[in-house]
């Protein structure tokens, strides 16, 4: 099991809200983070839909974008290297 950019998307529009865009930028990010292995390197947890969707619900509030930005931030303090994968700019 891993990231599904398709499928994740759907799910954090129907958790979170937010534009089809901020949506679609988060599923491809996590599907890159994914593919990078960073995320189960550093927590020993395979990064999937579920664990994207549970830890963008811990965020304090926002559409994808903002909770991504605020969970990436939170890698970034704890692990390192985790900027590149922000979400910087979207099209809505």
């Amino acid at each position: 099991m891993s990231v599904d950019p398709d499928r994740l998307e759907g799910r954090l529009r129907e958790a979170f809200g937010g534009t089809s865009g901020g949506a679609r930028v988060v599923a491809r990010q996590a599907a890159d983070l994914a593919d990078d292995g960073r995320y189960r390197d550093d927590t020993g947890i395979a990064l999937t839909d579920d664990v994207v969707v549970d830890e963008l619900a811990d965020a304090p509030d926002g559409g994808p974008p903002e909770r991504w930005n605020w969970w990436m931030g939170a890698l970034e303090i704890a692990f390192g290297g985790y900027e590149p994968f922000g979400v910087r700019r979207y099209r809505p």
